[in-house]
């Protein structure tokens, strides 16, 4: 591992910690982070030259209070924030750091998770503040202009200041609530990773490795806590088949022809710890089912040798527990495989009826893919350019659009 990666590794660690420690200190999360940031920069240029210091975490506090006092000071900031300054206790904070740091990290997630924030702005805010992420690093990872996100981190801050939120943790019967608001934006943080929505890229490794870094981070604060260790569970079980997704010109290689051995051995081995472990435990929650229909096909060593039955009954559960569009369609290709491809278009037909699916490019895909499975290759060929047209991920429309050509010449060039 080079200096440089180290060294971000280690900035990515402690970036909310320190986000905690002056917000937790001296309140205005707005100013903190802000601070904070402009710390992480000066250590990113200042470290891999002059080396880490003895305490990395305390030189950034330090710096990071400096520039916060600066900030305090200063003309443009002067005005909105002069309560704030008034109140300020002109005294660097000291070392070492106390028990309560990983409920500190919690409650900076829960902060940048708050409910009156869009979901865009709870990823954004997150990516930044507690993932350490730079506005630049985070528009380039969502194939956005950095001024978007830079506005969405403006606001999500003005929003959480208007609101008065205070940083704390929220009170007992209002914690799961919070707590399954920070897994769905993790969730969302991961998935885009895992099969980007647009773009060149079928995954984009930065945002699936941070989605697991968090969530990681928040199950070390949450160890007892069933759907946390699902969601990681789920994360790791998914991008263990990373190596195998792609092919070297990076085209799509689907679940079933993929190359097994490739699969990362070591995580799956954790993933399935995980479920196994917190399943039988307590309730179920919806993280757990999905990890543990991805340990069923991670356990089968061919994709002929998947346990479909077992498959489409922890379907049936997760689409009575946590209904949505893309479960339902997920469970239609498991009863196509368990009861066959006829059935399976014919609850796809109804699906269809369904606003969220409607028009969506996968449920042409998934179309396609039965069509192809009870022999239509010409309705199987027009679906597949459908589903290739409507999507806006390249390497999924270059897959689908090498189905409708292997389905025979002349097909694919009808449309």
């Amino acid at each position: 591992m080079t200096t440089e990666i180290w060294v971000d590794s280690l900035l990515r660690e402690l970036a909310p910690q320190v986000v905690a420690r002056l917000v937790r200190r001296y309140g205005d999360f707005d100013s903190c982070e802000d601070a904070v940031q402009e710390a992480l920069l000066a250590a990113a240029q200042q470290w891999p030259v002059d080396g880490v210091p003895d305490n990395p975490k305390g030189w950034l506090v330090t710096v990071a209070f400096r520039r916060l006092i600066e900030m305090m000071r200063s003309d443009v900031a002067r005005r909105r924030r002069e309560e704030t300054a008034a109140r300020l206790e002109l005294r660097e904070p000291s070392e070492p750091e106390g028990p309560g740091a990983e409920d500190d990290s919690l409650i900076l997630l829960l902060l940048c998770c708050h409910p009156s924030l869009t979901p865009p702005s709870q990823v954004a805010l997150t990516l930044r503040a507690v993932g350490g992420l730079t506005t630049a690093e985070i528009a380039r990872a969502f194939l956005v202009p950095e001024s978007t996100i830079g506005q969405r981190i403006s606001r999500a801050k003005q929003r959480i200041r208007t609101e008065g939120a205070a940083f704390r943790l929220p009170s007992p019967p209002e914690l799961p609530d919070r707590i399954a608001g920070v897994l769905e934006v993790l969730y969302l943080i991961f998935n885009e990773g895992y099969t980007a929505t647009s773009g060149t890229d079928l995954v984009r490794v930065d945002l699936t490795a941070e989605a697991i870094r968090l969530t990681r981070q928040l199950q070390t604060v949450l160890p007892d806590d069933g759907e946390v260790a699902g969601l990681l569970a789920l994360m790791l079980l998914a991008d263990a088949r990373r190596p195998a997704r792609t092919r070297p010109d990076g085209a799509l290689v689907p679940l079933a022809e993929q190359d097994r051995s490739r699969w990362d051995r070591q995580a799956i081995d954790e993933g399935i710890a995980l479920v196994t472990r917190t399943l039988p435990e307590g309730p179920v929650g919806p993280y757990q089912l999905q990890a543990a229909i991805a340990a069923v096909h991670a356990e089968a060593a061919r994709a002929e040798e998947t346990d479909w039955p077992q498959i489409l009954g922890l379907y049936d559960l997760l689409n009575t527990l946590a209904p949505g569009p893309m479960v339902r369609l997920n469970r239609i290709v498991a009863v196509a495989m368990v009861h066959g491809a006829d059935e399976g278009l014919r609850q796809l037909a109804e699906a269809e009826t369904d606003d969220a699916l409607a028009g969506h490019h996968r449920v042409d895909a998934v179309r396609a893919h039965l069509l192809e499975m009870v022999g239509d290759r010409e309705e199987a060929c027009e679906a597949y350019l459908t589903a290739a047209r409507r999507t806006l991920s390249i390497p999924e429309q270059r897959y689908l659009e090498s189905r409708a050509a292997a389905l025979g010449p002349g097909l694919s060039e009808q449309e």
